[in-house]
Order: structure tokens, then C-alpha cells, then sequence
């Protein structure tokens, strides 16, 4: 490494925890850098699959510490869940580690984010989890967020507890709701779960800085994708933090100069969970069998991902964006036996917007406003695919380091458009269904 950020680049669900787990086998410390239990990372390993939402994929490489970091906002209780399951499946949890930064996410965020949404017409809505993520980062934005490291002080606790209640209690009624606003109930079950959660608390960000000091391999896990960032992406349907490379420093405390690589997964099309436009959507047979071949349902929300042809538009921005340094390409076989592929490769506007905007009517980077999207149309490249292959074809191709001509040529298409070298193939869902194709991976 030592420090590596490796992070999504398309709207997230691009396979980034079985990439983490493998990338995790060298690393001292895996670190969850932003979000919450919103995102989920399925890994599966021979005959066991795990599925995870807060706590860090690394976590079940042995020695490895899981660190949950400063950016991230926490359920409680749905981390005590995640523990048990881990001591359930023999993970040992002694090496999970909680930031004393990161915020707490409470029963009234859940409540609050459900009315939010409820409240909203239809075409409004965004697609929200509904796990509170969304209200607290606003209280944490408001200087009035609950923070794990407020369990080890009793009445500061207590008042941060009844300031945060009454806060929600205007806002339900605003919403034409009520929540339940007892601070001493809500005060009690905080000091209850404390007692579970309280022993992984730490200054995470302190004990990151000493393992840099100490020459340690990091890596800096990010959640979601790139095109959920509150600031790059396809805003207001996005995530409530930034999901970028850059946050990496900011979420877990690392130095930016302490980073030296980043790896951006991209899966070999393009899928979307929720609302918002998306310029290669198919809403044909072929969309189809991507969802059923790629078996696209949400991780946490079970809903079926919308799909589409690859959108080299959007990989291109999320580059440049973030520095990305090598890029991880996922699901290739649920592409096997299509043919031509149709990859996007630019979008065309119309005249009027781009001259509105400042804009040429061909653009090669991801415009600033959905409104803008909602009328891009994609510009395509028409691409050979290649034979069906099942499991035993791809295990024989990478036994024999021979990657098919017709695969070879949709990588270096993809090299070629977005400016970054492609290093790993993963053709499945568990740890041995991956190829190195830069010798220094795996």
C-alpha cells in the first residue's frame, strides 16, 4: 500500500467489499471513511457469504483491525446486531474499532427520514434507506449531533439527548407527525448499548496516525459510489456525505499526503438503485437478464437495480475526480454471450442547454445538474462481445493467464477512454473468481 483509498465510480453496488476483502489480505487496518448502514458489502468466501453494512469488509481477514471512522454516522444498535453476527459466524470483533467523532444515528432519525420521505410527491421522492442517515448528518451539520464519544459522559449526554429531541419534535410536527420526545427512555437505552459498543470506542484517528508513523499498511473504504456524493453527484439523489477519494483524509483522519494509491471499482455495466436519470438505462430483454444473470438487488434495500450499458462518461469524471490511480472491473461475465456490447463513450445535448450553460453539445464529463442530465443522450460505441463462458471458463482463463482477445479489447477500450490502467477482473462472487492482470495484486 501503505495507505490506499478504494472507492466506487458509478452509483455505487459495483462490488466493493469483495474487492476490500481481497485488497484487505495485506493490509494492517481496514477503515470505513463516511456513511452508514446504508451501504451493504457482500463477501463471499467457498461456501460462506457474508453480508455487511457498517462494519469494514476487512474485517474478516484475520490480525486485521476493522475501523469504523471519524465520517461516519452510526446506528447503535444496528452495530450491535453486526457484532453478534460476526461472533455468530466465529469472527473475532476484539479488533473493531469505533471513532469516538463518529455520530450516532437514533430512533428519531429513522422516524424523521421516513416522514421526509412520505412527505414528498411522487417524482420528488429520493430513494432514502429510511435508516436516518440523512438526519444525522443534518444534526451533525447543526452542532447538535449525538457522538459515540458522548457515551463516556453521563450528563452531557443526558442534555445532548434532550436538545437533540426537542430539535426532532419541531421538525415532526412541522411534517404534520409526532415522535416520541422522553428524553430519560431514550438516555437509558443509550447507556444500555453503551456497555456493548463501549469497549470498541477510540480515538480511531490517533491510532491511525500511529500506524502510518509506524510504516503500517491502511486501507480507506469507502461506501456508496461516486455519483451518490452529496457534491458530485446526480444531487438531490444522492447520499447525505461526500463519497469521494478526498474524504478518505477527512473521514478517517489519515493526511491526504499519506495516500499514494486509489482504486476505483467499476462494474463492467451500469446499474441504479432508486430515483434519479440515468442516460443508458435498458428497459429491454437485455436489461433484464443483467439484473437476473447479475443478480441485482440492493444489499440493504432488496430492490431491484435498474441496468444499463456501460457509461465510460461517468467512469471518466470519477478519475479525474479522484485521482484514481487503477481500476477494479467487476461482473465482466454477466456480459458473456451478449453481442455487439454498446458502451457510452459521450454525451449530446441539445443547443439551447449548451448554450445556457457555457457548454459544447458533446460532453465527455458528467454535467453538474440532473436537469441537464434529463436531457443528455448517450453517444455510443458499438463493441464485439464475446462467447458465453460459464464458471469453469473463467477459472480455466485465469489458470492459464490468458484473458479472451474479445475481453482484452473491451479492458483496453475502457484504459483508453477514461485515462487509467484496469488491474483486476473479478468474473464472481467469491475471493478466487478474480484475475491480476497487473502481477502484484493477488
Amino acid at each position: 500500500m501503505p495507505c490506499t483509498v478504494l472507492m466506487g465510480t458509478q452509483w455505487g453496488d459495483e462490488g466493493k467489499g469483495k474487492i476490500t476483502d481481497i485488497l484487505a489480505r495485506s493490509a494492517d487496518a481496514v477503515v470505513r471513511y463516511q456513511g452508514g448502514n446504508n451501504a451493504g458489502h457482500t463477501i463471499v468466501v467457498g461456501h460462506t457469504t457474508f453480508k455487511l453494512h457498517l462494519v469494514p469488509s476487512g474485517v474478516i481477514r484475520d490480525g486485521t483491525y476493522a475501523v469504523i471512522g471519524d465520517g461516519c454516522v452510526v446506528d447503535p444498535w444496528v452495530l450491535k446486531e453486526e457484532l453478534e453476527y460476526l461472533g455468530s459466524l466465529n469472527i473475532p470483533t476484539g479488533r473493531v474499532l469505533l471513532s469516538d467523532r463518529s455520530h450516532l444515528i437514533l430512533p428519531h432519525h429513522r422516524e424523521l427520514d421516513g416522514m421526509k420521505e412520505g412527505s414528498l410527491a411522487e417524482g420528488e421522492k429520493i430513494g432514502t434507506t429510511k435508516r436516518g442517515i440523512g438526519p444525522c448528518y443534518q444534526d451533525k451539520a447543526a452542532r447538535i449531533g449525538i457522538r459515540a464519544g458522548d457515551l463516556r459522559f453521563p450528563e452531557l449526554l443526558r442534555r445532548k439527548v434532550k436538545d437533540s429531541l426537542e430539535n426532532a419534535g419541531r421538525i415532526a410536527k412541522a411534517l404534520g407527525n409526532e415522535i416520541d420526545t422522553d428524553p430519560e427512555k431514550l438516555y437509558r437505552e443509550l447507556t444500555e448499548i453503551s456497555s456493548v459498543i463501549g469497549p470498541h470506542i477510540r480515538d480511531t484517528a490517533a491510532f491511525l496516525v500511529q500506524l502510518v508513523e509506524n510504516g503500517k499498511n491502511i486501507l480507506l473504504e469507502g461506501a456508496q459510489g461516486t455519483f451518490l456524493d452529496i457534491d458530485r453527484g446526480t444531487y438531490p439523489f444522492v447520499t447525505s456525505s461526500s463519497c469521494s477519494a478526498g474524504y478518505a483524509s477527512g473521514g478517517s483522519g489519515i493526511g491526504p499526503l499519506d495516500i499514494d494509491k486509489v482504486v476505483g471499482i467499476v462494474k463492467a455495466y451500469t446499474t441504479r438503485v432508486g430515483e434519479g436519470p440515468f442516460p443508458t438505462e435498458l428497459r429491454n430483454n437485455i436489461g433484464r437478464m443483467m439484473q437476473e444473470r447479475g443478480h441485482e438487488l440492493g444489499t440493504t434495500t432488496n430492490r431491484t437495480r435498474r441496468c444499463g450499458w456501460l457509461d465510460l462518461v461517468m467512469v471518466r469524471s470519477a478519475v479525474a475526480w479522484n485521482s484514481i490511480t487503477d481500476l477494479a472491473l467487476t461482473k465482466i461475465d454477466v456480459l458473456s454471450g451478449i453481442d455487439p456490447l454498446m458502451v457510452c463513450t459521450e454525451y449530446r445535448i441539445p443547443e439551447e442547454d449548451a448554450e445556457l450553460h457555457g457548454l459544447g453539445t458533446q460532453l465527455r464529463y458528467f454535467p453538474s445538474h440532473i436537469e441537464l442530465l434529463a436531457r443528455a443522450t448517450p453517444v455510443y460505441v458499438k463493441v464485439h462481445g464475446w462467447e458465453d463462458m460459464n464458471e469453469e471458463d473463467w477459472m480455466s482463463a485465469k489458470s492459464q493467464k490468458e484473458v479472451p482477445k474479445r475481453v482484452t479489447d473491451y479492458i483496453r477500450m475502457i484504459e483508453r477512454e477514461v485515462n487509467s490502467k484496469v488491474t483486476m477482473l473479478s468474473f464472481g462472487k467469491d475471493r478466487d473468481q478474480t484475475m491480476d492482470l497487473d502481477g502484484d495484486v493477488l
